[in-house]
């Protein structure tokens, strides 16, 4: 079921990318779908039929307004530190303990995390995350966590697990 579903999605991403629906097209997305889903299927989600669930589709529109708002947020503490003529920054790795328990939600909150302006996602090991952070407001774990991961962490576990 799960090399079905990559070809679907494959093809559907194909057609997008494309934006044409002739039938050369279609023949090179379903060849290409078919070499996606061969070689790449069994890295695919084990469960798919958490793809037919609507919530998790709604939960993932919410997500998507969280992650823009807290890049805008990010963005303008970024320009804020470069801007500033003492260039207020106190740089450090901060070690965070995540509740997500898939590996690919664990992946989704890192990347989100990187592409969150100030911050990079260094590793994962087990059940935490080593983040650099341009400036470390506070040493106290249980702070730092919900100041990086809370916006995030919620929605990624409505969505993935």
């Amino acid at each position: 079921m799960k090399y079905i579903t990559l070809f679907i999605l494959s093809l559907i991403f194909w057609l997008l990318l494309t934006f044409e629906l002739t039938v050369p097209n279609i023949i090179v997305g379903c060849v290409s779908s078919v070499i996606t889903s061969f070689f790449f299927g069994r890295f695919f989600i084990t469960n798919v039929y958490k793809l037919l669930q609507p919530k998790r589709y709604f939960w993932f529109i919410i997500y998507l307004f969280i992650f823009v708002w807290e890049c805008i947020k990010a963005n303008f503490d970024v320009a804020y530190r470069v801007l500033h003529p003492a260039m207020p920054i106190r740089p450090g790795i901060v070690k965070v303990k995540t509740t997500l328990k898939s590996d690919m939600a664990k992946m989704l909150l890192a990347n989100s995390i990187t592409m969150t302006p100030g911050t990079i996602s260094v590793d994962i090991i087990d059940d935490y995350l080593y983040i650099h952070w341009i400036y470390v407001r506070s040493e106290d774990p249980a702070v730092y966590t919900s100041m990086i991961t809370g916006a995030f962490e919620k929605y990624i576990k409505r969505i993935i697990e």
